[in-house]
């Protein structure tokens, strides 16, 4: 796991690293007003995915059940089902997309009239952008479920490098750069899946897809999906959902300084992904293998070692937000801080959830989980526009989404426990308390230090590593066990050995 996590990282980094600068010349070059309008638009073709996203996290505990049992493996079977069905979803949200959602970016988004082509234009290549990501989920899914991350690490590269070249591309021809930007960005999107269709078909026979059709499989593999398609549901909503409402009452604008904001937060929650990416596999398949002792563990220590790892990139991204974002944007979108700062604060409770919600999917038994998690997010949408309606500001959608978070954790933990017979005990001394314990430390701290230094560069750079050496010390003070810290010791001291060597 921890080669894998690694693998993901360098993967991480490299992708995070052109992004940033990326969406600073993207900003630059399309200008506030029509960065707002793709990232609105784009963003309601994602909510066009829940079925996506349902089938997804299907797919991927599927295989890596198969493959954590003993004996027959049924691989090409369950791949060629899944393929069958990921087609029939991508042609589903082609219909949908070109007719009810046409009709919502025509009618119901706050567009200027002059771009409204351009908006339509963008909105048809971003639906052919995300019908390809539909089809290249079972490869993805294939690879994860075999733990094989260096060719993530090694595709993101190739993925980065056509990322960036697209961004110089926006100046060399004279059509419309809003256009332009999602015709590239589609041509990037086919060229990554088909080197993954690539890489699957050479190393797994399974991923060489048949026209295949079980009917016992598809209802179980359905059942499974539809009652996870609702926690899908739940999540987009709660996000690109409330990008539309904040443009519905605030316009493009608004929408900017939000996409800013989730930038900065998906750069940090990548970490917390990719150290998710690699133990997800091992909790499904020790679950297929009834090793429940060590599946409870890597729950545990799975959401400790996600928050701690957030946490220890996020304190200075919160201590010095108002000086990173001018130097990296040039021109900054009004609220785009304070939004950082309240989704950053939403991610590091999030970031609790996905070992749980990993487990939840190894057991298959997903009915009462997603119903009661998923009608907890929903709230957010009419919730936010209530608090709108009254004429709340645009940063109070962020307040509602952070209490909702902490209740759909404090109910993710309540039904795991019946789920998969883990203490609740467990959770709350292996997990929660090591957690408050450090943000308690931290924050305190954090609060008296904070106003000590300038806002310069130097000062910057101080915060940068005051801030990283108060969480790392927390951590090993109060965030760790005994064992965990000899642990630690024991891997630092092999990498440098071969360091050394």
């Amino acid at each position: 796991m921890a080669k894998n996590a690694g693998m993901l990282y360098f993967r991480m980094l490299l992708t995070m690293a052109v992004a940033l600068y990326t969406s600073r010349v993207i900003l630059q070059t399309l200008g506030i007003e029509n960065f707002g309008i793709y990232n609105v638009v784009a963003g309601f073709v994602t909510m066009l995915g829940f079925l996506n996203s349902a089938m997804s996290s299907a797919t991927q505990r599927f295989l890596a059940f198969e493959l954590g049992q003993s004996g027959k493996k049924d691989m090409r079977g369950i791949f060629s089902m899944s393929m069958n069905i990921h087609i029939l979803i991508a042609v589903l949200v082609l219909l949908m997309g070109e007719t009810l959602g046409l009709w919502f970016v025509r009618t119901q988004l706050t567009i200027p009239i002059d771009k409204m082509v351009a908006a339509e234009w963008v909105f048809h290549l971003a639906l052919l952008s995300f019908m390809v990501s539909i089809v290249s989920v079972p490869y993805n899914a294939l690879i994860i479920a075999h733990e094989k991350m260096s060719i993530f690490a090694l595709v993101s590269i190739l993925d980065v490098t056509l990322k960036l070249l697209i961004v110089f591309m926006l100046s060399w021809f004279g059509m419309d750069k809003l256009i332009l930007y999602a015709l590239l960005s589609l041509a990037v999107v086919f060229a990554i899946f088909l080197v993954y269709r690539s890489y699957c078909k050479s190393k797994f026979i399974e991923s060489r897809f048949r026209l295949y059709w079980d009917r016992r499989l598809f209802n179980i593999m359905l059942s499974y999906t539809g009652w996870n398609l609702w926690g899908n549901i739940a999540t987009v909503m709660s996000g690109q959902g409330i990008n539309v409402l904040l443009n519905i009452f605030f316009g493009p604008t608004v929408n900017a300084a939000r996409a800013i904001a989730m930038q900065v937060s998906s750069a940090l929650n990548s970490f917390v992904q990719n150290l998710q990416v690699a133990i997800n596999p091992q909790i499904i398949k020790s679950y297929a293998a009834q090793d429940m002792d060590y599946m409870h563990k890597l729950v545990c220590y799975g959401a400790k070692y996600n928050f701690f790892v957030l946490l220890l990139l996020a304190l200075p991204v919160l201590n010095n937000i108002e000086l990173i974002l001018p130097v990296w944007l040039g021109v900054v979108p009004e609220s785009t801080a304070i939004f950082t700062k309240l989704i950053i604060i939403n991610i590091l409770i999030d970031s609790l959830s996905p070992s749980l919600m990993t487990a939840a999917q190894a057991t298959g038994r997903i009915k009462l989980y997603q119903f009661v998690v998923g009608g907890l997010l929903l709230i957010n949408v009419p919730a936010s526009y209530i608090v709108l309606k009254m004429g709340g500001a645009p940063y109070t959608v962020f307040y509602v989404a952070i209490g909702l978070s902490m209740l759909a954790l404090l109910a993710r933990v309540y039904l795991i426990s019946n789920l998969t017979k883990m203490k609740k005990k467990m959770y709350l001394v292996d997990s929660m308390i090591p957690i408050l314990s450090v943000v308690t430390i931290v924050f305190v701290i954090n609060y008296f230090l904070e106003e000590k230094f300038t806002n310069s560069l130097i000062g910057f750079f101080l915060s940068v590593f005051v801030s990283g050496a108060l969480v790392i010390i927390a951590v090993l003070m109060v965030g760790l066990k005994k064992d965990e810290r000899i642990m630690l010791s024991k891997g630092f001291f092999k990498i440098k050995q071969k360091v050394w060597q």
